[in-house]
């Protein structure tokens, strides 16, 4: 299989002139799309999007290659772009793009069409090639000089003779998180520039096919130092005393030279492994703030979390729904055995729920032996009534206390390396988290937590409405990101104390988002672009479904349009959800779940009305497109 194979003409365009970032990114789906490749574009945007939030694939030098592994891909492809004045693309070097090529892979792609990719990227660190390509005139000249730059790329130098695994100087690990293409095009250029030098290396690549190239151990033995250019995890523990740099793979592109100098230096830190099976990267260790840092780690619990909440809270509605109130009002949701089973197995599903999410906030931190410490922190915010505030609180110390610990134990004889995981830190680490949780967390958390919920139950009618506009609004502003987060995580977390309104607001926010666009494309289609309203009957599925990331395309294309619009939206919503009184027992479901809902036909209500408010507004701020 060659480039040619998954490039084809009528997904190439030289000479763009794309407005910004999110136009390059929409014109290069619109021909990835025209060449086939494509099941779901509206998908495939959002995950190209969310690569991008993860870091820009902007690679410097006037090359960007926006990427993502997606369950809107039929067949793995290409899609080429020229840009010959440029446009700001968020580059490692801050200057523009000018060399668009954007890569499609779904999900469960073969390793032929990655090893293509793969192929591509490492092409690109040529730059004669690659302003070949930006100075060509045609489709077909474009497509020679590749096909004569593959050819070329295919021959095997003749003194290309891999050095014996004892003089390899040294080694070098590459990943980025979906392993398309920053993760082989840092490997190549770290490989080049040591080439150029006369230094022998060798480096593994962690891409989405999994580990090639991998290093053995006595590799790592003899190697002088060992280059860790990652932006997702990768095994470390095998790294354990040498001398190894972390880095992100965007500098194994941008700053190979650098990185090698630094590991050749002799003042390259010693890596001390943590357990037999540590993992570290790049993401974690250089180049973010407290703040980033802090959100991902409370990301690692809440991503764990979130399939027990979802799938406990659904069975303890449904035992709701099937249960008999008349038999014993007091032991409602579990009158018939049909509604004991139920809830019964969703509250040992729900059970779990704070644990997770401190356990695995503090082994985002602490790494392994953060596990235990933080799930005992998580057990006792259910015991001592601190909830869900308490158990994120417990995760945060957790993790912070066992990399204390860490250094405590430090100067301890070498000897004694293996009973840290297994004896020191857990018991240390559990006492520790005992005492904080017992007596300096529980007391004030507690009482917070129960002056929260009985002020949210005698709320004044028109400041629940208020409540209701600010948690539906929160869920529309990033649809995904931080901000939407924040309200979900309050109204999972009032839900796990008894409080069920404020959760049936923050869904109904989140549900109008892809819907209010979805009525606006049906209703008003010369707003629209042919594909985008092929996508928008997609959002009708996601949005009756609660997902709210069905918008994320349509927002990144026109932010100051449409945001607003289903801000508004979803803000109405939240407010009418409280007006009317409704509650909700499930954190998830969308229309599924509609049943278990609390005056459920004026819930529905609330959200056509939220819809419709927030596609009027969209058909007033956009204006009809020129035919």
């Amino acid at each position: 299989m060659r480039i040619r194979d998954l490039l084809k003409q009528e997904s190439i365009v030289l000479g763009a002139q794309p407005a910004d970032k999110n136009a390059a990114i929409n014109q290069l789906a619109d021909l990835m799309e025209a060449g086939g490749n494509l099941s779901d574009k509206a998908q495939y945007v959002k995950d190209v999007l969310e690569r991008e939030a993860s870091s820009s694939t902007g690679l410097g030098d006037g090359i960007a290659t926006p990427h993502a592994k997606s369950v809107g891909v039929k067949t793995a492809g290409l899609s080429a772009m020229t840009v010959p004045d440029g446009v700001d693309f968020d580059s490692e070097d801050g200057e523009p793009s000018r060399l668009f090529f954007m890569i499609a892979a779904p999900e469960s792609a073969y390793d032929a069409h990655l090893e293509i990719l793969s192929k591509l990227a490492t092409m690109l660190m040529d730059s004669d090639f690659k302003e070949a390509l930006v100075a060509a005139k045609t489709k077909e000249e474009f497509l020679h000089i590749i096909d004569e730059k593959e050819d070329d790329k295919c021959v095997v130098a003749s003194d290309g003779v891999a050095a014996p695994s004892d003089c390899i100087q040294i080694l070098a690990v590459t990943a980025c998180p979906t392993g398309i293409a920053h993760t082989f095009m840092a490997a190549e250029s770290l490989e080049q520039h040591a080439k150029k030098r006369g230094i022998s290396i060798k480096v593994e690549t962690n891409g989405s096919s999994g580990a090639k190239n991998v290093l053995t151990a006595k590799e790592i033995r003899k190697a002088d130092a060992i280059i860790v250019a990652a932006d997702k995890n990768v095994a470390m523990a095998r790294f354990d005393g040498k001398p190894v740099i972390i880095a992100k793979v965007a500098d194994g592109i941008n700053k190979a030279d650098e990185l090698i100098d630094r590991a050749l230096s002799g003042n390259t830190p010693i890596y001390h492994a943590t357990g037999a099976e540590g993992t570290e990267g790049a993401a974690d260790v250089e180049g973010e703030s407290l703040g980033r840092q802090i959100y991902k780690h409370l990301m690692n619990g809440v991503s764990h979390m979130l399939p027990f909440v979802v799938g406990g809270g659904i069975l303890i509605a449904l035992a709701f729904l099937f249960d008999d109130y008349s038999i014993n009002p007091s032991n409602f949701g579990s009158n018939t055995p049909l509604a004991k089973f139920l809830k019964d197995i969703g509250g040992a599903s729900f059970g779990f729920m704070l644990p997770i999410l401190a356990g695995f906030i503090a082994m985002s931190i602490a790494d392994r032996p953060g596990l235990a410490v933080g799930f005992v922190g998580g057990a006792l915010a259910n015991t001592t009534g601190s909830g869900f505030l308490g158990a994120l609180l417990a995760g945060f110390v957790a993790g912070y206390s066992v990399n204390l610990l860490k250094k405590v134990f430090a100067a301890l004889p070498e000897s004694l390396e293996g009973i840290k995981p297994v004896l020191l830190y857990p018991f240390f680490g559990i006492l520790l988290i005992g005492f904080i949780s017992m007596f300096i967390i529980a007391p004030p958390v507690s009482a917070i937590n129960t002056w929260l919920v009985d002020t949210l139950k005698n709320m004044d009618p028109n400041a629940r409405i208020l409540l209701g506009i600010v948690m539906g609004g929160m869920m529309a502003i990033d649809m995904g990101g931080p901000i939407n987060k924040a309200a979900y995580f309050t109204g999972t977390g009032l839900l796990a104390s008894g409080e069920y309104h404020v959760m049936a607001a923050v869904m109904a926010g989140g549900m109008v988002p892809p819907l209010a666009i979805a009525l606006c494309t049906t209703i008003f289609p010369n707003r629209f672009t042919e594909s985008e309203r092929k996508a928008g009957i997609t959002n009708y599925v996601m949005g009756m479904s609660f997902i709210t990331e069905g918008a994320i395309p349509f927002a990144a294309s026109d932010p100051l349009r449409v945001i607003p619009s289903v801000c508004v939206g979803a803000a109405t919503a939240g407010a009418l959800s409280m007006a009317f009184d409704c509650t909700l027992q499930a954190p998830h479901g969308g229309i599924f779940v509609v049943p278990t809902i609390g005056n459920a036909g004026m819930y529905l209500a609330a959200i056509l009305g939220g819809a419709v408010v927030g596609c009027i507004m969209m058909s007033v701020l956009k204006r009809p497109l020129n035919k």
